[in-house]
């Protein structure tokens, strides 16, 4: 499985959410692409104006998405229903 994260530095909700993130990726095995919602092209993926947005990539489809501030527990069960 892929995530795509998107986020920016001005965002105090991707503070909260990287935090969960962050202890996932030492707990799950995922591929993971990183994007500045200021700085990267990420136009093809129809983000909002709520960040973060965790895209959910399997078998090259988009399988989930969570937009907003999320915790660990939010997160790992997205994962889970995909791994």
């Amino acid at each position: 499985m892929k995530i795509i994260k998107i986020s920016a530095i001005w965002c105090p909700a991707c503070i909260i959410t990287n935090n969960a993130f962050n202890k996932l990726k030492n707990e799950y095995s995922f591929e993971l692409e990183e994007l500045d919602y200021d700085m990267d092209d990420i136009e093809e993926y129809n983000v909002g104006d709520v960040l973060p947005v965790l895209i959910f990539i399997k078998d090259n489809k988009e399988v989930d998405r969570l937009i907003g501030e999320k915790n660990y527990k939010e997160i790992e069960e997205v994962i889970k229903k995909y791994e």
